[in-house]
Formats: structure tokens, C-alpha cells, sequence
């Protein structure tokens, strides 16, 4: 029996984990001594399936704790709208803006959360 060709490959799986996106600022936390969540939720985020081209749409949620400094929201709004056509995978997505939002402040704590809809562009 002939093998059946894999239709993920491995450039499916590693689409969109270099990709150059916008800087994600901070500001100066004022209150650097007191422990309290931050939360930031976009319920709008799309990219793109890096298989199908069909969009992907869902919600975005992130809860840190800030130390230093805190993430500017529309910088990180800039940062999110890069997504939009990016080929990635909706679970490499979500741990690309973990990684990204942590380099950028370097919060005490910190989840991201992605809701997703079905995949198919419905």
C-alpha cells in the first residue's frame, strides 16, 4: 500500500514563528509594589490558516502581573493587527504573543488565552 503524503508539513508547522511584527512598547509602571492583574482582551483577532489560507478569528485574552513595566495598549494593538495576514497556526499564534509580550515587559506573571471559532473561514 502507498504511503499517504502528509498534507501538514513541517513549513505549515513553523509558518508565521519568525515573521517580523511590530514592537510591543511599555510604559513605567507606578505601581511597580503592589501584586495586581492586568487584563487585555481583543475579541477580534484573525490570521490566517497557513494550510488553507482561509482566516481564523478569536479572542485574545492576556492577564499578567506587571513588575517594571506595563504593555502599551495601542503598540499592542498594532502588534495584533500584524496577525491579520500572517500564516500561523492558531496555537503558535497565541504562544508567539506570550513570548513577545513577555520580552516586552518582563511581567512578574503572565497567561494568554486564544478562543477560537471553528477553522474554515465560517
Amino acid at each position: 500500500m502507498a504511503k499517504k503524503p502528509k498534507v501538514y508539513t513541517d513549513e505549515h508547522a513553523a509558518a508565521g514563528l519568525d515573521a517580523a511584527l511590530p514592537a510591543i512598547e511599555c510604559w513605567p509602571n507606578q505601581y511597580p509594589q503592589n501584586d495586581y492583574w492586568i487584563e487585555i482582551s481583543t475579541p477580534e483577532f484573525t490570521s490566517v490558516c497557513p494550510r488553507t489560507g482561509l482566516p481564523d478569528h478569536g479572542t485574545i485574552t492576556i492577564r499578567y502581573i506587571a513588575d517594571k513595566d506595563c504593555l502599551e495598549l495601542k503598540a499592542l494593538k498594532m502588534y495584533w493587527l500584524a496577525y491579520r495576514n500572517l500564516g500561523i497556526f492558531q496555537e503558535n499564534a497565541v504562544n508567539r504573543i506570550l513570548e513577545d509580550c513577555v520580552k516586552s515587559c518582563k511581567p512578574r506573571e503572565m497567561t494568554v488565552v486564544g478562543e477560537f471559532t471553528p477553522r474554515g473561514g465560517v
